[in-house]
Formats: C-alpha cells, sequence, structure tokens
C-alpha cells in the first residue's frame, strides 16, 4: 500500500497542480479560500452545539427548566445562523468542482486533437477508451479531489476544535481515541489496501470495454444485420459484460469484509464515553451532560482520525481513476508533443518538410509498430497538374503511403516533400459526416465561412446532389447524415467541400468507389478544370486518363513508376 502511495501521489500532483497555477488560478484559490472560511465557521458551529446538547442533557437531568430552555433557545439561534453557512458551502464547492472540471476537459481535449493524438491512440493498446477518460474520469478526479481536500481540512479543524474538549473532559478517552484510529488506519491499509485499489482499476476498464462494445453494435447496426450477426455479437456482449460481473464479485467479496471490519470497528466506539466516564458520573464527579458532550466531541474525533478507514472503498476507486488520467495524460503528451515538421530525420522516422511541392525522396514506410516493412525506397515527384495514380494489390501500402504523406504515420525513414496542409484535401473512401446542418457538412471543417445559399445550391448542383437541400428540410436541417444519406451521396458531399476549399492538391483514397462512372469522371473533370493535382488511390481503371503517372505496388516493398500511357496499353 504504501508503494502504491509513492505512486498515486505523485501521479495526482502532476494532474492537479496545473489548474491551480493557470491562467484561472486567482479565481480557483479564491472559491478555495472561501470555502476554508465556510468550513472553519461551520466546526464553530459543531462545538457551539455539541456544547448545548451537553447543557440541555444536564438541564433535564438536575430538573431545571430555566437551564433547560435557555439552553434549547440557544439551540435553535445557532442553527438558525449556522444553515447559511452549509448551504453556501456546497454552492461554492460546486462551483469550484465545476470550473476545475471545465478547465482540465478543455486542457485534455487539446492535447488530445493536438498532433493528431486521437489518431495515434488508436496504435496505443495500454489506452482504452479515451472517451471514457475525458468524459468520466476527469469528472470523478475534479470532484473526488475537492471532496478529500475538504474533508482532510475539515479533519484537521474538528481535531483542533474538539481535542481540547475532550481532553478537558478525559485524558483517557483521548488516549484511547489514539491507539484505536492508529490500529484500526493500519489494519485497513495492509489487508484492504492493493486487492481493492487494483479491482477498482480493472474495474474501470472492464466496464468501459463493455460500454464500448455496446457502441460499436448501435455505429455498424446496419452491417451487423446485413450480415445476420446478432448471435456473435451477443456473444461479444455477453462476454464483455462477464468479466464486469465476474470482477465486481471479488470487489463485492472484498467489500463485505471491509464492512464488516468498519461497522464492527464504528460500533465498538460507541459505548467507549459511556463506559470509561460512567464511574465518574456515578461517584457524582460528572454531570451527565458532559458525558453527552464528550460523546459528541468523541465522535467527531472518531471521524477525523479513521477518515481513511471510513472512506477506504471510495479512495480506492479515486486511486485506480487517478492512474487512468495519468496514464492518459503521458499517452497525449507523448503523442501531441511531436513536431509537425521535424527539422532533423531520427532513427525509424519518416521526416516532413513543407515546400511548395510534393515529392517523396528515398522512403521506407513501415507500420506503426516497426513489424512490416510496406515500401522500400520510394522516390518520386508529382508535378503540378501532372496527376499520379497508385494501383498495387491489396494490403500493399497503398492507403499507408497517403497517411506518411498526411503525416498520420512517421515510422521509417526518408523525406516527404509537401505544402502546407491548408493546401492538401484528403478524401478517404467513407467521408466523416458530422453531426450537424447541411450547410456546416457541406463547409466541414470551415463551417465559420462565409457562403451565401446561391453558392452552396451551385456546388450541390456540381456534385448532382441538386435536390438534396430540399429533400431534407433546408441547408439549416440537422441531422445524423452519416446515417440518411448513402454512401455515394456521403461521397459526393465530400467532393463538395473540396470544390469549395480549391486546394492545389487532392488526395483520394477510393473516394469515389461508391459512384457510377458518370458521376465519378464529372466530379475528377471538374477538379482538373480547378487546376487541381490530383493524387488517387483507386481500382477502378476508368480515372487513369486524370492522371500522367502510375505508382505501383507490388506488396512485397518494391514498386515501379510508369507513365499511364504506358500503363493503359500494359493492362
Amino acid at each position: 500500500m504504501f508503494r502504491m502511495k509513492r505512486r498515486v501521489v505523485p501521479r495526482f500532483a502532476i494532474l492537479a497542480r496545473p489548474y491551480w497555477f493557470s491562467d484561472e488560478k486567482w479565481i480557483a484559490r479564491g472559491l478555495l479560500a472561501a470555502l476554508i472560511l465556510l468550513l472553519l465557521g461551520s466546526t464553530a458551529f459543531s462545538v457551539l452545539l455539541n456544547e448545548q446538547a451537553g447543557e440541555l442533557t444536564s438541564g433535564l437531568a438536575a430538573q431545571d427548566p430555566d437551564r433547560y430552555w435557555k439552553s434549547i433557545y440557544k439551540s435553535i439561534g445557532i442553527i438558525a445562523a449556522a444553515a447559511p453557512f452549509y448551504v453556501f458551502y456546497y454552492w461554492v464547492r460546486d462551483r469550484l468542482v465545476n470550473s476545475w472540471r471545465r478547465w482540465l476537459t478543455h486542457t485534455f481535449v487539446d492535447s488530445y486533437f493536438r498532433g493528431h493524438a486521437f489518431y495515434k491512440l488508436a496504435f496505443n493498446s495500454d489506452i482504452d477508451n479515451p472517451d471514457q477518460r475525458i468524459a468520466e474520469d476527469i469528472n470523478t478526479f475534479t470532484t473526488r479531489s475537492i471532496f478529500y481536500l475538504l474533508l482532510a481540512i475539515e479533519t484537521v479543524l474538528q481535531l483542533v476544535a474538539f481535542s481540547g474538549v475532550l481532553w478537558s473532559i478525559s485524558r483517557t478517552l483521548v488516549l484511547f481515541l489514539l491507539i484505536y484510529a492508529t490500529v484500526g488506519t493500519l489494519i485497513t491499509i495492509f489487508v484492504f489496501g492493493r486487492s481493492l485499489v487494483g479491482l477498482n482499476l480493472f474495474q474501470l476498464r472492464r466496464e468501459a470495454d463493455f460500454r464500448f462494445s455496446l457502441v460499436r453494435i448501435r455505429e455498424n447496426a446496419e452491417s451487423i444485420a446485413f450480415y445476420r450477426g446478432e448471435d456473435p455479437e451477443s456473444q461479444n456482449v455477453k462476454s464483455r459484460f462477464k468479466e464486469v460481473f465476474e470482477n465486481y464479485g471479488k470487489i463485492i467479496n472484498w467489500q463485505w469484509f471491509l464492512n464488516l471490519f468498519q461497522y464492527s470497528y464504528s460500533s465498538i466506539t460507541l459505548i467507549m464515553p459511556g463506559l470509561i466516564l460512567a464511574p465518574q458520573v456515578l461517584r457524582g464527579e460528572l454531570e451527565v451532560g458532559r458525558v453527552v458532550q464528550a460523546a459528541g466531541a468523541f465522535a467527531a474525533i472518531f471521524t477525523a482520525l479513521t477518515v481513511i478507514v471510513n472512506n477506504f472503498d471510495t479512495l480506492s476507486r479515486f486511486a485506480a481513476g487517478i492512474n487512468r488520467l495519468d496514464k492518459f495524460g503521458k499517452s497525449l503528451e507523448a503523442s501531441s508533443d511531436v513536431p509537425a515538421v521535424p527539422a532533423v530525420e531520427s532513427e525509424g522516422t519518416i521526416r516532413t518538410v513543407e515546400e511548395d511541392r510534393l515529392a517523396i525522396e528515398g522512403v521506407t514506410l513501415q507500420t506503426p509498430d516497426h513489424k512490416r516493412t510496406l515500401v522500400v525506397d520510394l522516390s518520386l515527384s508529382v508535378k503540378n497538374s501532372e496527376g499520379l495514380m497508385i494501383v498495387g494489390a491489396s494490403g500493399g501500402g497503398k492507403s499507408s503511403l497517403l497517411r506518411a504523406i498526411a503525416g498520420l504515420w512517421d515510422s521509417g525513414s526518408g523525406t516527404i516533400v509537401r505544402p502546407p496542409l491548408e493546401q492538401l484535401f484528403f478524401l478517404p473512401q467513407r467521408p466523416y459526416m458530422i453531426i450537424g446542418t447541411l450547410r456546416d457538412q457541406l463547409l466541414y471543417p470551415n463551417q465559420h465561412r462565409e457562403v451565401t445559399e446561391a453558392e452552396l445550391n451551385d456546388i450541390l448542383k456540381k456534385v448532382n446532389l441538386a435536390d438534396l437541400a430540399e429533400r431534407f428540410g433546408g441547408l439549416d436541417r440537422e441531422a445524423d447524415w452519416g446515417k440518411i444519406l448513402s454512401l455515394g451521396e456521403q461521397q459526393r458531399v465530400a467532393f463538395a467541400r473540396v470544390l469549395f476549399s480549391k486546394p492545389k492538391y487532392v488526395i483520394l483514397d477510393e473516394a469515389t468507389s461508391a459512384l457510377d462512372s458518370k458521376n465519378e469522371g464529372s466530379l475528377y473533370q471538374q477538379l482538373l478544370d480547378a487546376g487541381t493535382t490530383l493524387v488517387s488511390v483507386s481500382h477502378h481503371l476508368s480515372i487513369l486518363k486524370y492522371h500522367c503517372h502510375v505508382l505501383d505496388l507490388v506488396g512485397d516493398g518494391t514498386w515501379r513508376l510508369i507513365p499511364a500511357d504506358e500503363w493503359r496499353e500494359s493492362e
């Protein structure tokens, strides 16, 4: 457990520290200071109420009406004064938690999208379910961090406030508390510590995997239905849930023993104040009310001293969440801090240089894990308006080469010279359809660009989707376009984006696979008429005429570059 503590505490500090020294630090520190002041007030009111509980009991025992009612009135006044403190305390706490969550979420999201980290993480098997880590783990981290911080402060305040009260009544009770709390804490840490933290960490991962399997079914519902894949998908979901169920069963068993220990451990303290102080009361040396007051102080101090014992189940889950979030943050940092255009070629990395041309110079391309070499020592130059068509065997590295040009893959060696990404436009086989308006869909990823409705309709006509806006209720209709548009319509929408952007180079990866030859030819011709240089991966020989050269990737790492006319004759 101590080894776990040495790991968790530094990880917590790495995650927590930046917010308190960020551009929002004064707001955060101000809210925290307000919370501490409110806790001081709340603790003071607790001490006063505990004192009046003793007075009230002593008044009843002495059959003194004046003393009794005086204590009642004071108690009502204290409660009335304390109420705003408690209400405002929770309001400030929740506002601080919400602000911290917003700041930390924005920080992680920025890192997630910087340097294509969100794409690179797909090849990192150690980082599962980044969506859960951003949406849930950050929320849990900020909420529980503030909770435990305030709990620690409250613990100190209660110890200071009530120790004097209890010490003045019975030093024996104070010594008993210290020994009893120490023994209980050590038992909790060493007996339950490592097992519960490990099980909770595993549970978080299994829950996320189970949820992700359900999300994949929703996203691929049509394909599963076509394949009649209900049975294997059902078995897959059940298999993932089985791991959730079995691991949680282990947590339940450990929690049973922990709850048994916590209940027995806490229950004994209910009788200890009366048991230790009873002789003094029976001898008339101590009022009954002082016993009640001592019991209240004893309970407050005991709660403070056994904070780890009482909260160990949630602390173990919190520690597991810290480990997941810290690992995610380090992976994002490693993925996103790679310069977009490295000045020096490092071993095992393809160098990228930005110039006003597109060329591949001595590139050997490997898969991200460096286990397979796709292309060896490839060199070529794509001149303006002289398109390049890439063909070859399936799995021969055609799409992978496009990923390298885009900067998504850099495993290998050599140099890729390309213009800035703003002058390149990539069209994949299955276009990405955002959830939003049709207008946003056509302008993606530059939705804020000012374009008239007439211009949008004109572009829709050029891609043979003239009736699209009318069919779905206008350009401002919001929908899940990936589900309501056919793949052919989606591909034409993607071409509309290119016609709006007017890039110098367009790289197409089977981008017309779902189109008939007439639509395909029309779209390619419009790109050529716009002065765009094309780099295409396709199995459609009908588009060969729009390119000047053919790159044939044989599939064993070798390649050949020949003029398109010669390729046409050989075919």
